[in-house]
């Protein structure tokens, strides 16, 4: 575990719950609000294939918040079993510390600064190959 005091994990274990509760409620209210609401918005009584598109387009973009969401709950879930487990704060690649800055703006970081700007550009480089 990175060299944290009781209190500086204690703030960031808070920091975790309070996004976690946070997001939960943006992924209820997204959920709740979906439903049919944008296709019935835009297509009205006259539907045509534009207004259908962009119902649609719509939809999936509700998708991806919801999804990108629940990713970031599965990340704040990992870092809360890191503190329990002692392994938090530590860089996932590298084991080195992850400094207390970075952990407070990013407190379910997993690399240090220096590994996930690696990660980064690792990741981005072989994103167009793959389509």
């Amino acid at each position: 575990m990175a060299k944290l005091t009781s209190a500086q994990t204690d703030a960031l274990k808070q920091q975790l719950n309070q996004q976690r509760a946070g997001l939960w409620e943006e992924v209820r209210s997204e959920l709740e609000n979906s439903g049919n609401q944008h296709f019935r918005d835009f297509i009205g009584d006259v539907a045509d294939t534009g207004d259908n598109a962009l119902a649609e387009t719509l939809a999936d973009l509700n998708a991806t918040i919801v999804d990108r969401q629940v990713h970031e709950i599965r990340a704040i879930e990992e870092a809360l079993a890191r503190i329990e487990d002692g392994s938090y704060g530590a860089c996932s690649d590298c084991g080195a510390d992850i400094g207390l800055s970075r952990l407070e703006v990013q407190p379910a970081a997993l690399r240090c600064i220096g590994c996930q700007t690696v990660h980064e550009k690792t990741h981005s480089a072989a994103a167009p190959s793959a389509r």
